[in-house]
């Protein structure tokens, strides 16, 4: 069964969100794990992108935008271990199911396929809303939760 965590930061921007997003990718990454980053629109994906390029000096996340529809069945593997989308999850490859980090104010349908699932709280009211409603729906499904309040 799939496990999720809850990461809650005292920081009340998106910025900061993404960039634990990145922290979380890299020490996954770094673990060995295949990683898959949803986001809610192509824009934010892109955001991420230029991000893990960037975010800290001497890091290097190797990473890539999913393709906006499936890869071709011959190709259906996308080679980099970390792996940014959004939309359906029709486009993610079946060996992206270690880690979702989950960065869309909605639940994806197909989070049940990782082993493990992050949700980024911020104190920003809309993200606190969605995360919060987030939390409700794994609870009411028996889902395993662990809460990190790195508030304090």
């Amino acid at each position: 069964m799939t496990k999720v965590d809850f990461y809650i930061l005292p920081a009340d921007s998106v910025e900061q969100r993404h960039l634990f997003a990145c922290r979380l990718a890299e020490k996954a990454y770094k673990l060995g794990n295949h990683i898959y980053i949803h986001s809610d629109d192509h824009a934010q994906a892109n955001t991420l992108d230029q991000l893990l390029w960037s975010w800290r000096k001497g890091s290097f996340v190797p990473h890539q935008v999913a393709p906006a529809s499936p890869p071709p069945p011959i190709n259906h593997e996308l080679p980099a271990d970390i792996v940014i989308g959004f939309g359906d999850g029709a486009n993610i490859s079946p060996r992206h199911n270690d880690l979702l980090i989950n960065l869309s104010n909605n639940v994806p349908d197909f989070f049940s396929r990782f082993e493990r699932v992050s949700e980024i709280v911020v104190q920003e009211p809309a993200i606190t809303k969605a995360t919060r409603t987030s939390f409700r729906f794994y609870r009411d499904r028996g889902y395993p939760l662990n809460t990190h309040d790195l508030r304090n």
